[in-house]
């Protein structure tokens, strides 16, 4: 089965749906929704539809936390390799990102007899997906650990410059807690799949959201943050955005609440993302992609984990999503799409960039998978100008906006 994550040039309308972590006046045209699990009747196309997000107030249990499964297909309708769409979404564009200042405020979310029973669990798992480095479509890809822990002491390469940007995101549905990944692209702003912040089509929002950069082995190395508001597009809140388990738009934005002035970004840095098929080859809609996520089967979602592979750009029938050669499954829901992964060189002897050589730019989020594990292929909804741009418009409507 495949996931919905998606995003195409289709007329989407600029209308953004927001939740809030407190109610808002200061907006011209709102329709105050409630708590979730209520339906706040929608507004015109022209406004913005604000929910009030419920933060509990009892502590969030993260050992126990599920993850969210991949919304998940059976089939692919295009023969893979062999739908190259030629449709141009618009003119690419592109926003920075930055580095923080890499001062920890480390938390334990996880004690040491908890994270041993998970460890047990996960080493008596049948059901984990043996390691192969293509599946049955046939997209080859390499998916590794991130943090070297065979090293003595181990290296905690999610704490580097351009890994500590993503984390875990916890949040509570009404029954129970769950875990996504997601990754900043703003001081204050974190990008996510839609399906990991809404119940699709069915008109309310999750609650409880905890944002824990670099997340590793039950240790939150640059604290926990809480969500001030979250957006996604009012097609997949209305549930008109999918078709089985692809989405043209399953990405969502969280504002996060400051901590003392300040927010994750200024201290683990932030990404910038590009839409439109940024990073994309215009002949034949290539990219080499760059995945990192936190998937439950592997190392127990304990362990941030990277996969590369080559993406290629579906057609109208997968509603352009992107996809590509992947190991990774539930948990890695959210999770950044990457093209220009790492530190540029320095370079000499006539040796120059390519085009669109931004580094480290996020292009998509992980939507969905396989009901079935020999495929190992996923998708993501790709950002463009009708989804990504007006999402991280509605929370940061200048750039003087707090956490923008």
């Amino acid at each position: 089965m495949l996931r919905m994550f998606g995003s195409t040039k289709t007329l989407l309308s600029l209308s953004i749906i927001l939740a809030f972590s407190q109610s808002s006046t200061s907006l011209a045209e709102v329709t105050q929704g409630s708590v979730e699990g209520s339906i706040a009747s929608p507004a015109p196309s022209t406004s913005v539809i604000v929910q009030q997000v419920k933060n509990n107030a009892a502590p969030m249990n993260y050992a126990t936390a599920k993850p969210l499964a991949l919304p998940t297909t059976r089939t692919l309708d295009d023969k893979v390799l062999a739908a190259y769409s030629s449709n141009s979404l618009g003119t690419l564009g592109f926003a920075a990102g930055g580095n923080g200042n890499g001062k920890e405020r480390s938390v334990t979310l996880i004690s040491t007899s908890q994270l041993k029973s998970l460890l047990a669990i996960a080493q008596d798992d049948s059901t984990l997906i043996a390691p192969q480095e293509y599946g049955t479509t046939y997209l080859p890809f390499t998916t590794s650990r991130v943090d070297v822990v065979s090293a003595s002491p181990t290296l905690q390469v999610s704490k580097s410059v351009y890994y500590r940007r993503t984390g875990k995101l916890f949040f509570s549905k009404p029954t129970g807690n769950f875990v996504c990944s997601a990754s900043l692209i703003k001081p204050g702003v974190v990008v996510t799949a839609a399906h990991c912040v809404a119940a699709y089509g069915q008109k309310r929002f999750y609650t409880n959201f905890r944002f824990v950069p670099a997340y590793y082995n039950g240790q939150a190395p640059y604290g926990t943050w809480t969500a001030a508001s979250v957006a996604i597009l009012p097609s997949y809140y209305n549930g008109t955005d999918c078709s089985g388990a692809v989405c043209y738009n399953d990405i969502a934005v969280i504002k996060l609440a400051p901590q003392n002035g300040g927010y994750a970004g200024n201290l683990v840095g932030w990404y910038g993302y590009g839409w439109d098929g940024y990073g994309f080859t215009n002949n034949s809609n290539l990219a080499a992609i760059t995945q990192l996520g936190y998937p439950v089967s592997h190392d127990s979602g304990l362990l941030m984990q990277r996969t590369d592979a080559e993406s290629y750009k579906a057609s109208a029938t997968q509603r352009y999503n992107n996809i590509i050669g992947s190991r990774q499954t539930g948990g890695a829901s959210g999770g950044p799409w990457l093209v220009n992964f790492g530190e540029l060189a320095s370079l000499s002897q006539g040796v120059g960039v390519g085009a669109e050589a931004n580094r480290n730019v996020v292009v998509g989020v992980t939507s969905w998978g396989y009901v079935d594990q020999a495929p190992k292929a996923l998708g993501a909804s790709p950002f463009t100008s009708s989804n990504i741009v007006p999402l991280v418009s509605s929370v940061c409507p200048s750039a003087s906006t707090p956490g923008c």
